[in-house]
């Protein structure tokens, strides 16, 4: 009986010392473990891709007062996300303003806090969400060569600098707004998918040694300029979103994804 109790009181030891009574949320009737969606970017592109685990995927869209992204920006996202994924159940995305915190400037590690006070949708049995912010500040790596534009950081989250893309558009020789957010959007959601050997694998060798997880080809959405603004305005020049090349897709068709 004592060695019953022992062996019964270890499995309970290692289960509980998986995850904390914060990474667990008991509001809802089944309990969910928020660790699932903080991952290594990259790690979920199959669960993302494929309906083999999850046949619906729901987009947290959250923003700072002020800086909602356009909301022809957001239909090209569903869009695109449509072309990439299979998802028979559907996309759906919900919407949530969070208050101006008043700062200028964000580390990753503000990034991440904001998304662990506000976030609300995570992976349940048939659904895996994804969270997108949309923040009133510019990334603290920015340097005098160029500015961030979007970071992704986990398995399922990404940061869009809303307020650096606003001060690069709809000016006089500037790009389309809509443009260039769907343009930084697709990148980041890109990453989140596996993109460049980021946790898809290469179909053929066209991962950029000069900057790693992105493509080689000028041309496709995953370059590296496509998140910074030394490079992005090449990119939209032409006034039409930039895609993924046969390369990348081929890569995301060979993780589950079309």
């Amino acid at each position: 009986m004592i060695k019953f109790l022992l062996k019964v009181f270890l499995v309970c030891l290692i289960i509980t010392s998986c995850s904390s009574e914060t990474d667990i949320i008991t509001e809802s009737e089944t309990p969910i473990n928020v660790n699932l969606n903080r991952q290594q970017t990259g790690s979920s592109a199959n669960d993302l891709l494929s309906a083999s685990a999850f046949k619906k995927m729901i987009v947290e869209v959250a923003y700072i007062e002020g800086f909602k992204p356009t909301e022809t920006a957001l239909n090209n996202f569903k869009n695109f996300i449509n072309d990439r994924t299979f998802k028979p159940e559907g996309v759906t995305f919900v919407e949530k303003s969070i208050e101006n915190t008043g700062k200028t400037t964000y580390t990753l590690d503000e990034v991440v806090e904001i998304e662990k006070v506000n976030r609300t949708q995570y992976n349940t049995n048939n659904t895996i969400a994804v969270w997108v912010l949309f923040i009133d500040g510019k990334s603290s790596k920015d340097t005098n060569q160029g500015a961030i534009l979007g970071t992704a950081y986990w398995n399922t989250s990404f940061v869009i600098y809303q307020e650096t893309i606003q001060g690069l558009s709809d000016s006089t020789f500037e790009p389309n707004r809509s443009l260039l957010e769907s343009s930084v959007i697709h990148h980041e959601f890109g990453h989140i998918l596996g993109l460049t050997n980021h946790g898809t694998d290469l179909q053929s060798d066209h991962e950029d040694e000069e900057h790693p997880k992105h493509c080689i080809e000028q041309d496709c959405l995953m370059y590296w300029a496509a998140e910074s603004s030394q490079g992005i305005g090449n990119m939209v020049s032409g006034g039409s979103l930039p895609t993924l090349d046969a390369q990348c897709l081929a890569d995301l068709r060979a993780n589950g994804g079309k």
